[in-house]
C-alpha cells in the first residue's frame, strides 16, 4: 500500500509591519518639549542641595580635624576647641527619642493595618497622625516645655527626647502602615492556614516581611530629629561640659551649637559652625546608608 503524498503548502511570508514615528507630528514634539522641561526642572532642583553641599564642604572642611571630636566648644573669642560633648548629646537625645518613637509608632501602625484597617480609630489616628507630620517644630518643644521641663524645674536631655519623639512618631507609624499593607494578602492567609493565631501571623510574618519598610520610615524620622533646632531650646538648652550619664540636666546638642556659634562675632566660633554643620550632615547621611544596607540585609 503506497502512501500518497501529501501536499505541502508554502507559507508566504507576510511583511513585518513597521512604525514610523514622525518628527514633526503633535504628539512628538510635545513628548520633547515635556522631557526637555523636566529635565531643566530636575536640574533647577538639584542646584540648591548641590549648591549647600558645597558650601559645606568648601567651608566647614578646614576645620576637620581629630580635635573638634575630643575637645569642648571655646570660651567666647578663644580659638581652637571643638564639639565633642554636642555630638554625645545629639546621639543621646535622638537615641531617646527612638525608644520612644518606635515602639508606639509601630503598635499603632499594626492596630490600624491588622486589627482595625477600616474601624472609626484608625481613621481618626491617621487622620492626626498626617496633621502631626506638618507641626511646626517649635510647636513640639513648646508642648514638651510645658509639660516636662516645668514639671521637673530643669532643662534636660529626657525632655528634648520627648520633644523630638513627637515628630518622629508620624513619620514612623505612617511609614510602618504603609509596608505593612504592601505584605500580600496570601501570606497573611498562608500562615492562619498553617495554624497560627492572629497575634502570631502579625508578629512572627507580616512584621519580619514588612521590616525593610519600616526601617526606611525609621531613618527618615532619625534624619529628621537629628537636624531639629527650635525643640532642643525650649527643652534640653546647651551644656559647655562633656554629657556623664546624667538625663535630667541640660544637654548639648549640634543643631543649637550650630545655632549659637553661626550668630557671634567670632570668626573661630563661625568656623566651628559650619564644621558642626557638616558633621551633622555627615552623621545623618551615616544613618540613611546603614538603614539601606540593613534593608538590603533583610530583604
Amino acid at each position: 500500500m503506497t502512501k500518497m503524498p501529501q501536499a505541502t503548502s508554502l507559507a508566504i511570508p507576510m511583511p513585518e509591519p513597521r512604525l514610523h514615528r514622525s518628527m514633526t507630528s503633535f504628539r512628538t514634539l510635545f513628548s520633547m518639549l515635556m522631557s526637555i522641561l523636566t529635565g531643566l526642572i530636575a536640574i533647577f532642583a538639584f542646584v540648591p542641595l548641590l549648591s549647600v553641599l558645597f558650601m559645606l564642604i568648601w567651608r566647614g572642611i578646614a576645620r576637620l580635624n581629630l580635635a573638634i571630636f575630643t575637645e569642648l566648644p571655646p570660651a567666647a573669642g578663644m580659638t581652637g576647641g571643638g564639639f565633642g560633648n554636642a555630638i554625645m548629646g545629639t546621639i543621646v537625645m535622638v537615641g531617646v527619642a527612638a525608644l520612644i518613637a518606635v515602639p508606639f509608632g509601630t503598635l499603632a501602625a499594626v492596630q490600624m493595618s491588622e486589627f482595625g484597617r477600616n474601624s472609626s480609630t484608625s481613621s481618626v489616628v491617621r487622620f492626626c497622625a498626617k496633621v502631626l507630620t506638618g507641626l511646626p517644630s517649635i510647636l513640639a518643644g513648646v508642648f514638651a516645655y510645658a509639660t516636662i521641663v516645668l514639671l521637673m524645674g530643669t532643662f534636660s536631655a529626657v525632655a528634648g527626647g520627648i520633644a523630638l519623639s513627637i515628630l518622629m512618631i508620624p513619620i514612623v507609624m505612617l511609614t510602618a502602615e504603609e509596608a505593612l499593607r504592601q505584605v500580600p494578602m496570601k501570606v497573611r492567609e498562608a500562615a492562619l492556614g498553617m495554624g497560627a493565631t492572629r497575634t502570631q501571623m502579625v508578629w512572627k510574618v507580616v512584621l519580619p516581611t514588612a521590616l525593610p519598610g519600616m526601617l526606611t520610615g525609621v531613618m527618615l524620622a532619625v534624619a529628621r530629629a537629628a537636624g531639629e533646632t527650635a525643640p532642643l531650646l525650649f527643652t534640653a538648652l546647651f551644656n559647655q561640659y562633656w554629657f556623664d550619664g546624667n538625663l535630667a540636666q541640660p544637654t548639648a546638642s549640634l543643631a543649637v551649637l550650630i545655632y549659637n556659634f553661626s550668630s557671634v562675632p567670632f570668626k573661630n566660633q563661625v568656623e566651628l559652625a559650619w564644621c558642626a554643620s557638616l558633621v551633622l550632615v555627615m552623621l545623618v547621611l551615616a544613618v540613611n546608608l546603614i538603614g539601606q544596607r540593613i534593608t538590603r540585609s533583610s530583604r
